[in-house]
């Protein structure tokens, strides 16, 4: 199988990695080295130009200055259509199979080509507007595009594949989509993980007892939950259960000095030994990951965490209950759930040590079994061998 890789973004070479495609590009470098690792070939077509800067830098300013409006250039036709060019003049001189997309439908929104077109990504766009914060004072004009341009990609696509249930029902939803079109395959993580079973027995019977770790990850504070990972972690200690909260990505925004039990790391580079080094350390010592976040899709760290038998709680959001289940990687509450509802799971998981063992084990089970690359890709591969002629 060969395969034409479309990627706007340069998958292999993390320092142009800005912090909001750095989730995007890793999963792109991951797919791409686990297809390899399946003797696929790939021609890679990206990264590709990003042209029209003078023009959509002109939008930008009319609409930010006088309509007070926020207007992002990739949602513009001319570009995605500039992008289509530029993948179509690479493809005449490649005998690819497929052509498969892993990041967004932008590329992909015009392009013409005799090969078959697959998407693998998180959400679909439209499903954003107004649930992530910086897609909720989009100008008019982005939304019809969004729109526009995500009829006419998914239309084009052969097989569209989503990272989880909640997305591929937005997209039949809005697009009136054929389920037979659509599947699931969730994402793995953006770590390397050669641990075996034993290991993670190591690593739970490491830990103490006391205090209890939340870790908590995430470049932005309100939007994964941060003020609500705070508060369980205050009462947690109001309670009587000696907590610590490590915060890792964002600087904490709450209304009084740190308190000792709060722990605060504002970024770690993971392309760095030491900085790989030091997540795996606290994943390793972590008790509980926690993300009561707002609004997401399908958190990589989610997977992290499985991968060092760390449970996952987190809320019954965009696409968390795909990766999470109940009593097996961890729990989803509510996205009004009390703070005492959290507190109370957490307290009696760790007060039952037994309990604890059988869902950090399970949360590993689960890493092992679903969120992986090696599971993700091959069963990708397998779904894209189907349109092969």
């Amino acid at each position: 199988m060969k395969i034409a890789y479309v990627t706007v973004n340069d998958i292999y070479n993390q320092n142009s990695w800005s912090k909001d495609v750095q989730g995007v590009c890793a999963a792109g470098y991951h797919i791409s080295k686990h297809l390899i690792d399946e003797s696929v070939e790939i021609d890679y077509l990206g990264p590709l130009s990003k042209n029209f800067t003078a023009f959509t830098k002109l939008k930008w300013t009319f609409y930010h200055y006088i309509s007070k409006k926020d207007y992002y250039r990739w949602a513009e036709p001319l570009i995605a259509k500039d992008y289509a060019h530029q993948v179509q003049r690479k493809l005449k001189n490649l005998n690819s199979h497929i052509v498969l997309c892993p990041e967004n439908i932008v590329p992909i929104a015009y392009l013409d080509c005799k090969q078959p077109i697959v998407i693998w990504t998180d959400a679909t766009l439209s499903s954003l507007i107004n649930f992530y914060r910086h897609m909720d004072n989009l100008c008019q004009e982005n939304i019809r595009n969004i729109h526009l341009m995500e009829a006419e990609a998914l239309n084009r696509c052969k097989l569209i594949i989503y990272t989880s249930d909640w997305a591929a029902k937005q997209a039949m939803k809005t697009y009136n989509i054929a389920a037979n079109k659509i599947k699931v395959v969730p994402y793995g993580a953006n770590l390397v993980c050669n641990r075996t079973l034993e290991d993670i027995h190591n690593i739970i019977k490491s830990k103490p007892q006391r205090p209890c770790k939340l870790l908590f990850m995430g470049v932005d504070w309100i939007r994964k939950g941060g003020n609500l990972a705070f508060e369980i972690t205050k009462q947690l200690n109001d309670m009587g259960l000696n907590t610590e909260l490590t915060i890792v990505g964002c600087k904490p925004k709450i209304n009084e000095p740190l308190p000792q039990f709060v722990k605060y790391i504002e970024f770690i580079d993971k392309s760095k030994k030491t900085g790989l080094e030091k997540i795996n350390q606290l994943f390793a010592e972590a008790h509980f990951l926690i993300l009561p976040t707002i609004a997401d899709c399908t958190p990589h760290v989610v997977a992290e965490a499985n991968s060092f038998g760390v449970p996952a709680i987190s809320t019954n959001v965009g696409g968390l209950a795909t990766l999470i289940h109940d009593d097996l990687n961890g729990k989803i509450f509510p996205l009004d759930g009390s703070i005492s509802a959290y507190c109370n799971y957490i307290i009696t998981m760790m007060s039952n040590h037994d309990d604890y063992d059988q869902l950090a084990f399970s949360s590993f089970n689960e890493y092992q079994n679903r969120l992986n690359w090696n599971v993700a890709v091959q069963k990708t591969k397998k779904l894209i061998n189907n349109f092969i002629v």
